[in-house]
């Protein structure tokens, strides 16, 4: 679904059965294994040197320059308390409503199209925040999470 501005707007689990297929990029954050709806995620980095914030949240590396225009940098793993990426892993450039933001993850994993009833409710994954969540879905035998972008971002950038 695309907003005023050509952006895609974050649909709660019972509008995904109106979508016919859903494009999602999966990534893994420590051991948590993610997914963003493919038109929220406008590019893939590599890692990126933040310029830190004082007073900004934990979670905000600080800001990153790219191609012109300052992001805030945020670490994945710190906002899922999965710890501080490690790795020189690829930052997503995520676009979340009208503000884009720098997500550093740990690893890209793949691409996919699902159907939406190939998704279940986000109550179905325990130890991940479900106000975050908006639906589980399966992979190579493993469980991923749909995220909520604006739930997990919102806060952020909003601090």
């Amino acid at each position: 679904m695309l907003g005023p501005t050509g952006c895609s707007i974050l649909v709660s689990f019972n509008e995904l059965d109106d979508l016919s297929a859903l494009r999602l990029l999966i990534f893994r954050v420590g051991d948590l294994i993610c997914a963003a709806e493919v038109t929220a995620v406008r590019e893939i980095l590599p890692d990126l040197q933040a310029t830190r914030i004082p007073g900004a949240p934990e979670a905000v590396r600080g800001l990153v320059n790219v191609r012109g225009e300052l992001l805030t940098l945020v670490d994945a793993g710190t906002l899922f308390a999965r710890g501080a990426r490690a790795t020189d892993g690829p930052t997503l450039v995520i676009t979340v409503g009208e503000r884009t933001v720098a997500f550093a993850v740990d690893e890209v994993l793949d691409l996919v199209s699902l159907d939406a009833d190939e998704l279940s409710p986000r109550e179905e994954l325990p130890g991940v925040d479900a106000r975050l969540v908006r639906a589980v879905g399966r992979r190579a035998g493993s469980s991923f999470v749909v995220l909520d972008l604006d739930a997990v971002l919102g806060p952020i950038l909003t601090s």
